[in-house]
């Protein structure tokens, strides 16, 4: 893709056909403030650049009837979404629909040079199966914070490694495109406002919780980033004082006492202590335990189980109730892995909010799980780099 639109009208029109499809021009003209002159010459410019083509004829509304427009069909969008223990590539289309996705498990300490070229290799993959000749574009996701201007992580407390590695610029010499690069939460957000539970919501917060604890913050259907890139790192936030030593250098961090990594090492120490014989059947077995077995383990009604995820879901709740008392949001989305959880963790999330936070805030407020799960993350970097691809050069 080396087109870009020329003016912001013709990036208008390129985001109204990503987000609703293909659309006649007297439809476009319905919600493009053009006249209809003008909106022609527009939607011909885009035409002759190839971002556009015309599909077929539209249905009537009396006259010569005109033809659909939409977005070029061979335009494609590669999504990465780094995380602690695990990656997630997808190959997209313009309309940032996922047609092939793949997973793999590698933990992101093994730094950025092991990690991009795994990156790499399942892109390669995803081009060899046929669905993409090359990419128009690439959004990447890192667990940490992002100078988003340069596409840099900063001092990221689970990343030993990265700390200033040019992502963007590395990535985009191996792909031969251009990329965009964020911190994996604000994705998580992009990729539900997109195609998700929070498709008619302007402003939202969306907690992910898995190894770390993350915030993406969507204001009037933006991304809020803050002055330096650093907002929502919630994780850190202090819930206990002289609490337990966190990654970040401090201690009581939320994330130190609720989290993947914390659930899993609090379940082994009630296993180990005899407090829980469930916990410790599946100890014994897989030498390990992590939240899946805390999930299990609470489903079939260890006591030990639900308690952890009561106290875990009050602790973010805690922390999500001072949020939306300071932002007021339309909506709270609660994903990442520990979402496995379920309804136990939600519970005592959704109770701390409405008991902390004022009736004006909570009133109306739906505080729900995040519907795309591991597609989230790869649908909001495809949906990055649309948003820049689709903005004038």
């Amino acid at each position: 893709m080396t087109a870009r639109p020329a003016n912001t009208h013709q990036a208008r029109l390129l985001r109204l056909l990503r987000d609703e499809g293909p659309n006649s021009r007297a439809q476009l003209g319905d919600q493009i403030d053009l006249s209809r002159s003008k909106l022609a010459v527009e939607v011909d410019r885009l035409l002759e650049t190839g971002l556009v083509v015309a599909d077929g004829l539209a249905a009537s509304r009396g006259g010569r009837r005109s033809h659909n427009i939409r977005l070029a069909p061979g335009l494609r969008f590669l999504g990465v979404d780094i995380g602690a223990t695990s990656i997630d590539v997808a190959v997209t289309n313009a309309e940032l629909e996922v047609l092939g996705h793949l997973n793999h498990p590698m933990d992101v300490r093994e730094g950025p040079v092991a990690i991009f070229d795994q990156v790499l290799a399942l892109a390669a993959k995803l081009r060899a199966s046929g669905l993409a000749d090359g990419f128009d574009g690439a959004g990447i996701g890192v667990p940490g914070p992002v100078r988003f201007p340069e596409g840099v992580p900063v001092a990221p407390p689970i990343m030993p490694g990265w700390d200033g590695f040019p992502v963007r610029e590395a990535l985009s010499q191996e792909l031969g495109c251009p990329v965009m690069v964020d911190n994996d939460v604000n994705l998580m957000a992009l990729g539900e406002q997109h195609a998700g539970v929070a498709r008619s919501v302007g402003d939202f917060l969306c907690v992910k919780i898995g190894t770390g604890i993350g915030c993406g913050i969507v204001v009037g259907g933006e991304v809020y980033r803050g002055t330096t890139g650093s907002a929502g790192d919630i994780g850190h936030i202090q819930v206990e004082p002289d609490g337990r030593a966190c990654a970040c250098g401090n201690k009581g961090c939320l994330e130190a006492h609720f989290s993947g990594a914390a659930l899993a090492r609090d379940a082994e120490d009630a296993a180990r202590a005899g407090g829980s014989p469930e916990l410790a059947a599946r100890l014994e077995a897989a030498g390990k335990l992590s939240a899946v077995d805390v999930a299990a383990a609470a489903a079939a009604g260890d006591p030990t189980a639900l308690d952890l995820i009561r106290e875990g879901g009050n602790r973010v709740g805690q922390v999500i109730a001072g949020l939306v008392s300071f932002f007021n949001p339309g909506l709270v989305v609660i994903g990442g892995g520990v979402t496995g959880l379920g309804h136990n963790l939600l519970a005592s999330v959704r109770t701390q909010v409405y008991r902390q936070s004022l009736p004006l805030a909570t009133g109306n407020l739906p505080i729900v799980l995040g519907e795309l799960g591991p597609v989230a993350g790869v649908t909001g970097a495809a949906r990055l780099i649309s948003d820049h691809l689709f903005s004038p050069a």
